[in-house]
This record gives C-alpha cells, structure tokens and sequence, in this order.
C-alpha cells in the first residue's frame, strides 16, 4: 500500500516537479495543499486545483488562511514596523511560516507519514519548513525533492516535459511568490551582486502617473481605513491600499540579506501596501508614544523581525514580544496622511487626538508653555551633574 504524503503545493514549476516525481517515480500517495495567504484569487486557486489533479495527487486541499495569517503574524509586523536590513517587509519570510503550520496541521488531519515541500537547498524556507514540521510533526518523514537531487530549472523543466506535464514553462523562468504582505521576484538577474530585474518581471505592471493623496486611518495600531472607507478586517484594508499604490510601482527594491546557513542572498520583491503601512504607522507612532516606548519598541522589533526571518516563530519569546507590541499600541489611533507618486511616496503628517506635539505645552524651538526658564535652569545643572563630578575629579587627579 502506497504510504501517505502531504505536499505544500502551490502550481508553481517546484512544486508540480515535487507532485509528479513523488507520485509516478517514489510510489507516495500524494495529497496536495495549497495555503492561500492572500497571493491568488479564487479563479487562480480553481485553476491550481485542476492542475493538481491533473498530475495525479489523490485529493487537493485550499486553505484560506488570509485573516490567521494577519492575526498570528502580520499585525506583530505592523506593530514593530519590522524591516530586515532596513529594506525587507519580511514578505515570504512571514508568508512561509504561516504556510507551513497549516500544512503541518493538515499532515496531523490525514494521518499522513511523510511531508513534503519544494524548496532548493540553497535558500531560507528549506529551514523554515522543516523547523516547523520537526516541532509541530515529530517523527513525520521530511521530502525534498528539489534540495535532495540539487536540481536546476532547466532540468526540472526538461523532466516535465518528458512527463509531458503542460504548463507555462516561459513563466518559470522567474520564481514569483505573491501574499498579503508583498510579492518576491527571484530570477537571473537576482543570482549576481549587479542587475536588476528587467520590467516584464514584475507582477504588478506601472499604469500610474501624476500623484494621488490617500488617507489611512489606524485603531490601536491596525489599519482599518482608507480614504475613509471602511473595512472589515485590516487585511481588506491592505489589499485595497495595495490595488490603489501598487500600480505606481512603489515598493519595488532589491533585498540583499544573510540566509539563515549563512550565504549572502538577493531578491526583487514589490510590496506597496506594507511599505507604506509601515512608514504611515511608524510616523504616527513617533507622534503619540513617548521616548523610551519608542526606543525600546526598536530593539524588540529589530530582534523580532530578525527571529521571524529565520523561522522562529514558534518560540516562546516571540509571544512575550508580541505582549509588549499591543501593550505599546493602546494610543496609535489616528489618522496617516500620504502622497503616491510613480516609484515613491511621502507620508505628509497626521492626525491623532493622543498626538504629544501639542501646542498647550509648547511649541518645538519658539515657546514654552509648560515651563519657565529658571525650570530649565535648574534641570540642566541637575541632569549633566553627574558628568560634571565625572570631568572634574579626572582633572583634580591630573
């Protein structure tokens, strides 16, 4: 009897290689699953279904995993304004994590033996997978095709069409990973330190020209407006803001970064909408929380985004971060003011009734309200006072 196998599939070339080479050359009963987190439409999941089938797999499976995928790890990521290497929204890094819990869960829901993904054996999600796979199914056999055999493009290409599997083999020459929170491009150009992406690479096409305001509207953090339209869930709002930005070609950047095992790694990505929440969100931040709020929100978030990035979602100091991100929160209700443009944008001020520029207290280099000179007299000689022992007893032992 054929053992059981669970696939994270996607339609994509690695993928469909993983489905037909399990299936008709290691004798796996193959169940395929595709976790939608916000990447395809519902036309565009019916079409993987039927491709699926058509390779072969026993039963296919959707999982719409949009709002979890918001909730568990998207709005942590907001709420830290959470950039790798000051650059990265942390798009596939965020996305894969997400993926593999649900396809683990799955693993757990069919009794299945073995698991099964298709990353190379040069990249981040090979770790991601199977870290989460060995927490979540201990003891479940992990296949990986592509990474086992060390298999380029060109030959996985050539061994479909043996398989006389069809689909768009021009397409696959660029590795295309579209969610929620960005899209990243991989292809020749990203596989050298020079080059970028040629503009047929991109998903999102430039159609827009001129400039266009847009209103985003925050409740404790998470974007719930745009342009005063209300949405039911924050992740409808960045869809939206992203079919109204992205057209611009804002957000399209190369990320140069440290893999997890240690090799230097580039890849195109486009993400409009979270590059804007996060500038929108971080301006409003700087207005309603104090100093030391925002100073420590910092560190955490740099050790945060580092930690998802390298698949360690499921540790439990992830959860005690993510405590101080909502505490940190409670007053980030206001108002983000921005200015599209083609390739760039500028966030042009806010609006907040617990904004700390207020005027009552005074007004940054022409107007103390709030206290007079002799107070700031006297608050000067008392906070350098320790430094100022500190010189003067250097110079009496001199």
């Amino acid at each position: 009897m054929a053992k059981k196998l669970v696939l994270g599939f996607s339609g994509g070339l690695d993928t469909t290689y993983c489905a037909k080479y399990l299936k008709d050359d290691r004798g796996f009963e193959v169940h395929s699953v595709i976790v939608n987190t916000g990447g395809f439409s519902e036309d565009e999941l019916k079409k993987i279904e039927e491709h699926a089938y058509r390779l072969g797999v026993k039963t296919h499976t959707t999982v719409n995993a949009v709002w979890s995928y918001y909730e568990s790890i998207i709005k942590y990521l907001i709420f830290g304004n959470c950039l790798k290497n000051n650059t990265y929204p942390l798009s596939v890094s965020a996305e894969r994590l997400s993926q593999a819990l649900h396809i683990a869960e799955h693993v757990k829901k069919l009794g299945a033996e073995a698991v099964a993904h298709g990353s190379t054996g040069a990249g981040n999600d090979q770790v991601r997978f199977d870290m989460i796979f060995n927490i979540m199914i201990p003891g479940v056999e992990i296949i990986t095709p592509i990474r086992d055999l060390k298999l380029s493009r060109e030959a996985e290409i050539a061994y479909l069409k043996e398989k006389g599997v069809q689909m768009n083999f021009e397409k696959a020459v660029y590795s295309i990973n579209k969610g929620l929170w960005g899209t990243s491009v991989g292809g020749k150009e990203t596989l050298q330190s020079n080059g970028m992406l040629p503009e047929e690479a991109w998903p999102t096409q430039v159609t827009k020209s001129g400039s266009e305001k847009v209103e985003l509207g925050f409740r404790k953090g998470e974007l719930y407006t745009v342009n005063g339209q209300d949405f039911e869930h924050p992740s409808a709002a960045i869809q939206h803001l992203q079919s109204i930005a992205g057209p611009y070609g804002i957000g399209r950047d190369i990320h140069v970064g440290d893999t997890i095992i240690g090799i230097k790694g580039r890849v195109g990505f486009e993400a409009a909408a979270p590059m804007i929440i996060l500038k929108a969100h971080h301006a409003l931040e700087k207005h309603v929380l104090t100093k030391w709020q925002l100073q420590w929100k910092d560190q955490l978030a740099q050790f945060y985004g580092n930690w998802m990035h390298e698949g360690q979602i499921l540790d439990p100091v992830m959860r005690d971060i993510e405590a101080f991100f909502i505490s940190s929160q409670q007053q980030v209700t206001g108002k983000a003011f921005v200015v599209l443009q083609r390739y760039r944008f500028q966030v042009t001020g806010i609006e907040s009734a617990f904004d700390l520029m207020s005027s009552k207290f005074g007004k940054y280099g022409e107007m103390n309200n709030g206290w007079s000179g002799e107070d700031v007299r006297g608050f000067s000689k008392i906070f350098g006072n320790q430094t100022m022992i500190y010189h003067q007893v250097k110079d009496n032992v001199k």
